[in-house]
């Protein structure tokens, strides 16, 4: 059974009685699904305890978002937690994450913040990396398990575990997906049957994209880009961006780059907002010395 708290006092005797122990932590903003499920049992795997934070955080909504209406699910989030093994669930209130109201001090993402996510939604990363970092410090985690769907965030909050020092391993786990393609999310439930159609040019772009990988960067953007500009001409998606990138610090790949990279996403289907992203590999051209 998942124990259920909201505080930093009623927490602390779970990390206490695991003082020597490893301890995990699996950080979401409730609305659980499969993908949510995946971290929680990677952290149940490799950790003794396992606490689940459950807070939406309003300091990573802009002013036209969907802060107000994002789903609230704590019951069967309850429910999703028990079944991973999670021991503690941690849902504080707005006051308790940000005792002084909104924080004057907080968490700024720098350049790699401010591409792709950063510049369609402005204090978006500042938002994400404050709250990170505060419920680093609520729930001592020795490590903390995040999902590859959300890669830039993930890119982040690796970097800045590593310039400030902090004391904790930054687990990334693969994207979980539906069988039709669909990368898991909350933000999926917002989706109409006709509007999930649409959505699924997200994951088919990706896909074009991968397996246009070995003839280059230029070739991997072209076929991914003619998913999506078909699915905006006949069924009116709007496409923010699509970016191959370094996963190191999300910089556009060059023509000519080879070697790990990102392909990211991210669209409008009606009135929601979605991201995806893929890893993949542009190889090397192969080398022929026979060829002058």
């Amino acid at each position: 059974m998942t124990a259920l708290v909201s505080t930093r006092a009623e927490l602390q005797p779970f990390l206490d009685g695991f003082a020597n122990g490893r301890r995990g932590v699996v950080m979401t903003m409730g609305a659980l699904h499969e993908g949510h499920l995946e971290l929680l049992k990677q952290a149940r795997h490799d950790c003794d305890l396992v606490v689940a934070t459950i807070f939406v955080n309003p300091l990573q909504f802009g002013p036209n978002e969907d802060f107000d209406r994002y789903p609230r699910t704590l019951d069967d989030d309850l429910k999703l937690c028990a079944e991973a093994g999670v021991d503690v669930a941690f849902a504080p209130s707005v006051d308790e994450v940000y005792p002084g109201g909104r924080p004057i001090v907080q968490v700024t993402p720098g350049p790699m913040g401010e591409v792709l996510e950063g510049a369609f939604r402005p204090g978006f990363f500042t938002g994400v990396l404050t709250v990170v970092a505060k419920l680093l410090n609520l729930t001592r985690p020795d490590a903390a398990f995040f999902g590859q769907k959300d890669a830039q965030q993930l890119a982040l909050v690796r970097r800045m575990a590593l310039d400030l020092n902090l004391p904790v391993e930054i687990v990334g786990v693969p994207t979980v997906r539906d069988a039709d393609g669909l990368a898991k999310s909350s933000r999926n439930r917002y989706l109409g049957p006709e509007e999930r159609t649409v959505a699924l040019s997200l994951s088919r772009a990706l896909f074009a994209g991968r397996d246009a990988a070995g003839q280059g960067a230029e070739a991997v953007r072209t076929a991914a880009g003619a998913v999506l500009d078909a699915a905006a001409a006949a069924d009116g998606l709007t496409v923010d961006y699509l970016a191959l990138v370094d996963p190191e610090d999300f910089s556009e790949a060059a023509p000519a780059f080879t070697g790990d990279a990102v392909l990211a996403v991210a669209a409008r289907v009606g009135g929601t907002r979605l991201i995806d992203n893929l890893p993949l590999t542009v190889p090397a051209a192969p080398h022929n010395p026979g060829v002058r």
